[in-house]
């Protein structure tokens, strides 16, 4: 679903107006429903499913799960939870997701992982081509391989095999991998059972 399409719901929980008024100026083909903090939504407005949130958090607070509505489903709704200038730039960010999607040649609607990727490292690139910038594959390749390989291992519940399957990769590889990138491994107790 395109962002900019009627049916794309977004909800901004954050007590400072400028922060409510750049996304509601950002996305005005989108319905943005805006509010100070969760005890500020009525009890409907909690039960409805958003496409967005978005979460201000305090100075000093942590992220606590108590800040996003009950019913997000992180499979089908991007959360964005961070401090006033984070939601700043991810208002910039979004929009010109949005822009460049809309303005897109091939007339897919959706932004592919390719296309976002190679957005996402055009000015970082270029920021290191002007700068003392040297072997950017390795570099790269490691940027995107650890979180690839933690999010594997999280979806799997800590599972090698299962992650090294979902990865396409061997076991062997995987535990290489997973010790080379420094990745610490936290497996559940059924994982472990199943394992042994």
């Amino acid at each position: 679903m395109s962002p900019t399409s009627s049916g794309f719901s977004m909800l901004v929980l954050s007590s400072d107006p400028e922060i409510q008024s750049q996304f509601k100026q950002t996305f005005k083909d989108v319905s943005v429903t805006v509010a100070k903090d969760m005890s500020a939504l009525s009890k409907d407005m909690m039960r409805r499913s958003f496409d967005a949130v978005i979460v201000e958090l305090k100075p000093g607070s942590s992220d606590r799960p108590s800040t996003n509505p009950p019913n997000i489903d992180l499979s089908h709704t991007m959360v964005i939870t961070g401090s006033r200038t984070v939601l700043k730039r991810a208002s910039k960010f979004m929009h010109q997701m949005v822009r460049q999607n809309s303005t897109r040649p091939n007339g897919k609607d959706a932004l592919s992982l390719e296309d976002y990727l190679e957005w996402k490292m055009g000015d970082f690139v270029k920021g290191m081509r002007h700068g003392s910038g040297r072997n950017l594959h390795p570099m790269l390749i490691t940027a995107i391989e650890r979180p690839l390989i933690t999010r594997a291992l999280q979806e799997t519940k800590g599972n090698q095999i299962q992650a090294a399957e979902l990865l396409g990769l061997n076991r062997n590889t995987l535990r290489k991998k997973i010790h080379d990138l420094h990745i610490p491994v936290k497996r559940s107790r059924t994982a472990k059972i199943r394992e042994a």
